[in-house]
């Protein structure tokens, strides 16, 4: 009780003179006014004055980098258009060098070609906003972005359409995006926060409408879309139901299906619902070398909970949506009010052979503070058997001024302990458009593993830890470097006991080189203590060559001494773009131990193709081989996106898919699975 008492009262401490700070005044804020179109604009990717007519532009547009504030080195141009369904937007990329587009599969890293973006703070809060990316492919990236710019989440889909087409002075692209597709308050007069950005690959720069920008994801630096009159959606239903089919060697054929439902109660509101949620069952969580001792973290795949997952990215995860397997059913609350976020999830799991029925409970609630801020109550349960385990916590993510802020969390966990239950951290921080420092200091109880790990993700308790970390990037004007990165990393922590567990140290530093080439060093030292004294270092060598049109290769080295064993570690990454629709990639990583008494020295080989007929009909090939737990698998899938993104028709060939890490006896399985939308 006395250190929950003392933990409290140094929290308190530290947030009471954010409470009485005055929120700065807001800086110049470029403005477009929302225009009604006679029509909408054919979304052909041809920007033709007479449909956007009327319509204002935005230009002007300047650097975050490389040359942060400089005006960009190339045109570019936005228009918005807005009717009662709709928000359009169309851009003119003028450039007279060739045009660097090659990703064609949706939710590619788009950064990584010629790409423009559109970002919309739909709820005025200037904290969270939409983002939507096309390249010169029309291929599409959309997600969330949280806190500021210090959060994303590329895992949001919504239905919008993007064209772009090639022009005599570079290339140009349309967007619609359907109001039913994002959460905003109607009536008339309303203000969002928008933002226009472009990536030209080539020069590795990044330039937006308002700026310069702090961080190419800062929503509150964004301008402002005035004039708006929002009526509700008239449309304010999602049903998406699938069907699957399995024929399996040495097994009966065997069928299931689900259903995920979303209603809108307002624009900001909207309840969800799933039984039986398809598990991405055609897909396989792709091998890697863990050199620790701590549990990996696996992506979110069903679509149930991928709307506002994001809210849950807290850094001691008291809800990891992956601990919930085998649904029954479920359903979440989702949305905002003024300043409040809610969300609430429930769901019950199937009974397997070893126990029953699980539900699980969580809820969270958030408040904005201060403008860019926030604090949160947030409360996670898992009851089975008549037990109860899960935690209720406490995070704010606060702005003292346009650089500095801070990070804290408190918690307390229940279940089969009763001491050591309890966390906290506090993190002030320092970000500017081209560095970072923060220092933390983080207390986890020595059971809070036992507690919270049904429901939670913690991959280590028994902590009272110090960490600080910073991290710099520096632009070259000219001559043979272009960009160098320098990050450092100091962590220590001791047992609650007092006894210490570990020291590390990480430094490492990146170098890209105007020829394309670049390379990389780092080195690791630890100590750690287990069931004994551990001494570990690891140094790491890597050089690469990326065209910055896709095709690439890297290749690099790590050797070092790993608990006891003398280990290396190779890694090869290619990837080629065969013909403008057909794309390749491997990877390859050697690992070698000595003495290997689990023996965990292993080959792994992960091998993908692509080959797009549209952007919405293509056919993907997935193999990969684990020697150290002799899986193979392989895997090849047709897929037809007739209504993008959650309506599916996919044929899929596959064989030895199993757990992460686990070896497979699957034979030759055929699946047929379709998906659509309602």
């Amino acid at each position: 009780m006395y250190f929950r008492a003392w933990a409290l009262q140094l929290v308190l401490c530290v947030l009471t003179p954010v409470w009485v700070v005055a929120q700065a005044p807001a800086g110049h804020r470029p403005i477009v006014t929302a225009v009604k179109p006679a029509q909408p604009p054919v979304i052909d990717g041809v920007v033709q004055d007479d449909e956007w007519a009327g319509a204002p532009i935005a230009g002007g547009f300047v650097q975050f980098e490389p040359r942060r504030g400089e005006p960009a080195s190339v045109r570019t141009e936005a228009r918005v258009l807005v009717d009662a369904t709709h928000i359009y937007v169309a851009f003119r990329c003028w450039d007279d060098e060739p045009l660097t587009a090659r990703l064609t599969q949706r939710d590619s890293n788009l950064l990584s070609d010629d790409s423009v973006v559109v970002l919309l703070d739909t709820a005025n809060d200037r904290q969270t906003a939409y983002y939507f990316y096309t390249n010169p492919l029309s291929t599409q990236m959309d997600g969330r972005v949280t806190d500021d710019g210090r959060q994303t989440d590329s895992t949001w889909d919504g239905p919008w359409r993007s064209v772009a087409r090639p022009t005599d002075y570079g290339w140009s692209v349309e967007f619609a995006i359907p109001f039913s597709s994002l959460k905003f308050a109607a009536g008339s007069g309303r203000e969002w926060g928008i933002n226009f950005g472009r990536e030209r690959r080539r020069t590795l720069e990044f330039s937006s409408w308002s700026g310069p920008l702090d961080n190419i994801a800062r929503v509150s630096q964004a301008g402002a879309l005035v004039g708006l009159d929002l009526a509700p959606p008239a449309r304010r239903h999602q049903i998406v139901p699938y069907g699957l089919t399995r024929l399996q060697e040495g097994t009966q054929a065997d069928w299931e299906a689900g259903i995920d439902a979303r209603y809108s109660i307002t624009p900001q509101m909207a309840i969800y619902g799933t039984l039986n949620p398809d598990f991405a069952t055609v897909e396989a969580d792709v091998e890697q070398v863990n050199l620790t001792r701590f549990e990996v973290s696996l992506p979110e795949k069903r679509q149930f909970f991928l709307e506002g997952n994001e809210l849950f990215a807290q850094r001691i995860r008291t809800f990891y949506s992956r601990r919930i397997a085998d649904i029954r059913g479920g359903g979440k609350l989702l949305g905002r009010q003024g300043p409040w976020t809610t969300a609430f999830i429930a769901a019950q799991t199937e009974p397997d052979d070893t126990q029953g029925s699980a539900n699980f409970t969580v809820g969270r609630l958030q408040r904005d503070v201060f403008g860019r801020s926030s604090i949160a109550v947030n409360l996670d349960n898992r009851h089975l058997d008549g037990r109860n385990q899960g935690s209720v916590s406490v995070d704010t993510n606060l702005f003292f001024s346009r650089f500095t802020g801070m990070t804290a969390q408190i918690m307390e966990s229940w279940g089969p302990y009763g001491r050591g239950t309890e966390a906290f951290y506090v993190r002030p921080s320092y970000d500017s458009p081209t560095g970072h420092f923060h220092v933390r200091y983080t207390h986890l109880g020595s059971r809070l593993r036992d507690n919270l790990n049904v429901i939670g993700r913690i991959p280590d308790d028994d902590r009272r830890e110090f960490d600080s970390a910073l991290s710099k990037t520096w632009h070259v004007a000219s001559g043979a470097f272009e960009q160098v990165e320098y990050n450092s990393n100091y962590n220590i922590y001791w047992s609650q006991t007092g006894t210490l567990r570990n020291w590390q140290i990480d430094e490492s530093a990146d170098v890209q080189f105007r020829n394309r080439f670049s390379a990389e060093v780092g080195l690791t030292e630890q100590f750690i203590r287990f069931e004994k004294d551990f001494r570990n270092r690891q140094i790491e060598l890597g050089v690469g060559y990326n065209t910055r049109e896709y095709n690439s290769v890297r290749m690099g080295v790590e050797f070092g001494r790993n608990y006891d064993a003398d280990f290396q570690l190779w890694s090869v990454v290619a990837r080629r773009k065969l013909t403008p629709q057909l794309s390749a990639e491997y990877s390859l990583e050697r690992l070698w131990q000595s003495p290997d008494p689990e023996g965990e020295s292993t080959w792994i080989h992960v091998f993908r193709a692509n080959q797009y007929f549209t952007k919405d009909l293509f056919l993907r090939a997935f193999y990969q081989i684990n020697t150290a737990i002799e899986r193979h698998n392989i895997q090849a899938a047709f897929i037809w996106r007739y209504l993008p993104p959650f309506g599916t028709i996919q044929v899929v060939y596959q064989r030895g898919t199993a757990a992460f890490g686990e070896r497979s006896n699957q034979g030759h399985t055929l699946f047929l699975k379709a998906t659509t939308v309602f």
